[in-house]
Formats: structure tokens, C-alpha cells, sequence
């Protein structure tokens, strides 16, 4: 089975004084609608956290700061092995701009079960949901 390996922004911010997470619905192919954290596949020769800052640029046109490692989940989908490094992120220029993605949320502890996660973001929502 064919590994892609990726990377995803956990990207913290305050909603009426509330801590809470960026979560975007996807715009595009077989999960279109399903909700996760944004961010995407990793380029020959960059690291993750390079990957990241220009994955969140190029769909959401913010420049973020890439904190500690979350998580790296594995999760094997029907048509291949996905690898997920998943990074605290903060934004620092500019705003969140919805490129590709079809709707966005901000969500407190309280919400994040609110919305459908793929399944792969399923796994690290319990984990961070601990940690807000």
C-alpha cells in the first residue's frame, strides 16, 4: 500500500474568550464535506514545518509559526497508508483566507465533536481536546 505523508496545522486561537481550534470541511474528492485540520502533503527536500507554512500560505494565505509536535498519526485508508505530522500553529501575518477549503470553523473543546472529521483527524481530536 502507497504512503503519502502529510502534514496538518492545529492552529490555536480565541473565539469569545475562548481557546479554540481552525478546523476547515473539505471542498474536494471522495471526503468533500468531512472536516479537518488544513495543511497537506510534504514536497521532495522540505522539512514538515516547512511544508506546513506553505501548505497554510497556499489554502489559506496566512503565514503561521509552527510550534511542538503534536502527534504523528498513522492511519491506513482504503487506497493507501496515510502518515500525518501534526503541529501546534499559531497564525502571525495576515488572516485566514479559505482558498480550497468549502467552510472553516473555530471550535472550543466543548465543539469539537460537533463536525464530521475524517477519520485520520479523528484520532488526534480526542487527544487534543486533553490538551486545550
Amino acid at each position: 500500500m502507497k504512503t503519502v505523508r502529510v502534514v496538518a496545522a492545529v492552529i490555536k486561537g480565541q473565539k469569545d474568550g475562548k481557546t479554540c481550534i481552525f478546523a476547515t470541511a473539505r471542498g474536494y474528492g471522495a471526503y468533500k464535506g468531512w472536516w479537518e485540520f488544513p495543511g497537506g502533503k510534504i514536497e521532495a527536500g522540505e522539512t514538515p514545518q516547512q511544508a506546513l507554512v506553505r501548505e497554510i500560505r497556499e489554502e489559506l494565505t496566512a503565514g503561521i509559526s509552527v510550534g511542538e509536535l503534536i502527534d504523528t498519526v498513522e492511519y491506513d485508508y482504503p487506497e493507501f497508508h496515510l502518515s500525518m505530522d501534526c503541529f501546534w500553529a499559531e497564525v502571525v501575518s495576515g488572516s485566514l483566507v479559505l482558498k480550497e477549503a468549502e467552510a472553516a470553523k473555530w471550535l472550543s473543546r466543548e465543539e469539537l465533536g460537533s463536525v464530521n472529521w475524517l477519520p485520520a483527524d479523528l484520532e488526534l481530536v480526542e487527544k487534543i481536546g486533553k490538551m486545550m
